[in-house]
């Protein structure tokens, strides 16, 4: 079975001499395989093309798919959106008091699946242009634990609560004070108990427009949970949180689970999917062409089968190698000079102080930087940066930074290929970057596209390249990984810890994601203090030090996983969890004699 997709947000169909028709072999010998709609863009006939791949080649915006699926799926097809559009194939399938976890690349259908097993979207079978009725969707169904699912969801029966993925949006739909918003949805508890359970005490009164992204999606979770509903779906309940918000978050979500509840999660933190969820649907496709979920598997083989690329039971291959821990040796002392030093360094904004121990970087050495929200991350990078002044201490060092900021804007007036170019225009035409970061990133399809257009994901891979494209001394990431899925997170964690390694120059990333500091740091520094009052920073440690003392206050323990191994947190008061405490080994057990991963590079 072939299948074609023409990326509609890709084509360019004004700016090219249509080159996918005039140098289809076809199309010469007069058969009209590509004809052009009312906005001039291709339309490709499946049953006409041969598959050649010319035109794929010659798009200048890469804006054509043309892929061989296995027949066996032809049958299996949900939804497709139309002509040459994105198509989904099969389901996950909800169980009750489970939890469900969805694992893939952003773009291939996880999102629309949540739209169908909740009833917003009604699936057509691949009958876009004549769309099937209830009666003709469970017949489709019929003999399947999903035909029971869909019927109980057509009449009626299942009462949805549905976490969005974009929080940030939250201000533009809804107007008011958090309490106004909570207060609609007392049916398990109320506004008092929800602003307990969710941390929102300090903000229950403040007006939503005003909140941070990590209050933004705390006050989503807290208005999601509070509903008495037979099935929870959560888009990415993890993004802005810190490490300690994702784990109160996980123990919340899992506690739904044993009241009989369907939920359903999908989440890029690896190590929190693998903490949260009992199996996992792995999704594999292509962005924008076809999405295919797999049948659910145990979450621990779920994840290694999605970082090894490879489905056994169905021999597909979706990754052409598989994503590697490789298990290092302690590094000891770094011998290089320092680069930047840091002494007692302090800052009173009167609401919020931040205090700073002593401390320094390497030159080529990258500084992972980790810690609750509100503590002064930020403020401590943008010191670094110059932007904030410290009232006591001092930075020092001559250095050239370069900084990606938390949140990034969409304000640039231009293309990416312009941001960029006005970046470095010598670097980002060289071919070390284009093939350490430009094509690792999937930044190049995008050169094209406006800034102000760009979702949050395409932003954040292109603020990442800019950061990379600059010349400096010290490269400062605050929270790479926000908006990835976790194939973008695992290439932007290789991009940059690549290229620190080829440029010798050094790195400080601030980052939630366990998985991603343990790819891209050589050192820690820990944050702590009382959020939002006063933040104490120490700092850098050695790696196992650093993450046993950080660790140990969020009060969980990691261990590698015997076949990948990856981090995966310990289950809760199990024997290894309580032994690793008891010995004070929170990073990982002595016996591994580890004191980091790196990503392998290869």
């Amino acid at each position: 079975m072939r299948i074609a997709a023409v990326l509609s947000d890709r084509c360019q169909n004004r700016k090219c001499n249509k080159e996918c028709a005039k140098f289809c072999p076809l199309m010469r010998t007069g058969v009209e395989v590509i004809t052009f709609g009312e906005r001039g863009k291709p339309i490709i006939s499946e049953t006409l093309c041969q598959g050649c791949g010319i035109c794929i080649n010659k798009c200048t915006f890469s804006a054509i798919k043309i892929i061989g699926l296995a027949d066996e799926l032809k049958e299996e097809m949900v939804h497709q959106y139309g002509e040459n559009t994105f198509r989904l194939y099969r389901l996950p399938t909800p169980k009750k008091g489970m939890i469900t976890g969805i694992l893939g690349p952003n773009g291939i259908g996880k999102t629309t699946a949540i739209n169908i097993l909740s009833g917003l979207v009604k699936p057509n079978l691949g009958r876009y242009d004549n769309p099937p009725d209830v009666e003709q969707i469970l017949a489709y169904f019929k003999g399947t634990e999903m035909h029971e699912y869909m019927k109980a969801v057509y009449d009626g029966k299942i009462k949805v609560a549905y976490k969005p993925q974009y929080v940030d949006l939250l201000p533009k739909s809804t107007n008011g004070v958090v309490r106004d918003l909570l207060s609609k949805n007392t049916e398990r508890m109320t506004v008092e108990e929800a602003a307990k359970t969710f941390d929102l005490e300090q903000v229950i009164d403040r007006d939503i427009s005003k909140l941070s992204g990590g209050e933004l999606q705390r006050v989503a979770m807290a208005a999601t949970c509070m509903k008495n509903a037979d099935i929870y779906f959560f888009d990415e309940p993890s993004s802005y949180l810190d490490i300690y918000q994702r784990v109160k978050m996980a123990r919340i979500i899992k506690k739904l689970a044993t009241d009989d509840k369907y939920v359903i999660v999908i989440e890029h933190d690896l190590a929190i999917l693998d903490y949260l969820a009992d199996n996992v649907n792995l999704v594999y496709g292509s962005e924008g062409a076809y999405g295919v979920f797999t049948l659910a598997r145990q979450v621990r083989v779920a994840i290694n089968a999605y970082l090894n690329g490879y489905l056994p039971e169905e021999n597909i291959r979706f990754r052409e190698r598989p994503i590697e821990f490789d298990l290092m040796a302690p590094s000891g002392e770094w011998n290089t000079p320092e680069l930047i030093d840091f002494d007692e360094v302090s800052k009173d904004f009167g609401e919020f102080k931040l205090d700073v121990n002593s401390g320094s970087v390497k030159i080529g050495e990258s500084v992972g930087i980790v810690g609750p929200n509100a503590t002064g991350k930020t403020t401590f990078v943008k010191m670094l940066a110059g932007e904030i002044k410290p009232d006591k201490g001092s930075v020092n060092g001559v250095m050239k930074v370069a900084y990606k900021p938390q949140y990034i804007s969409h304000d640039y007036d231009g293309t990416v290929q312009d941001y960029l170019y006005a970046k470095n225009f010598e670097t980002v035409t060289s071919s070390i970057f284009e093939t350490q970061v430009l094509g690792p990133l999937a930044v190049k399809f995008l050169f094209e596209k406006k800034m102000a257009t760009l979702s949050g994901g395409e932003l954040q891979r292109v603020a990442i390249a800019g950061c990379l494209a600059e010349e400096a001394d010290i490269y400062l990431f605050d929270e790479p990984s926000a908006y990835l899925d976790s194939n973008q997170r695992m290439e932007a964690a290789k991009c940059i810890s690549a290229m620190m390694d080829k440029t010798g120059r050094s790195a400080m990333i601030v980052d939630h994601d366990i998985y991603f500091i343990d790819m891209v740091a050589d050192s820690i520094m820990v944050f702590g203090g009382k959020p939002g009052y006063h933040g104490i920073a120490e700092g850098p440690f050695k790696m196992r030090e650093g993450m046993n003392k950080f660790l140990s206050t969020v009060g969980i323990t990691f261990r590698r996983d015997a076949d990948t191994h990856r981090p995966r947190i310990n289950k809760e008061d199990s024997n290894l969890d309580r032994t690793q405490k008891a010995n004070g080994e929170y990073y990982y057990p002595d016996d591994l004699d580890v004191n980091k991963s790196k990503i392998n590079k290869e």
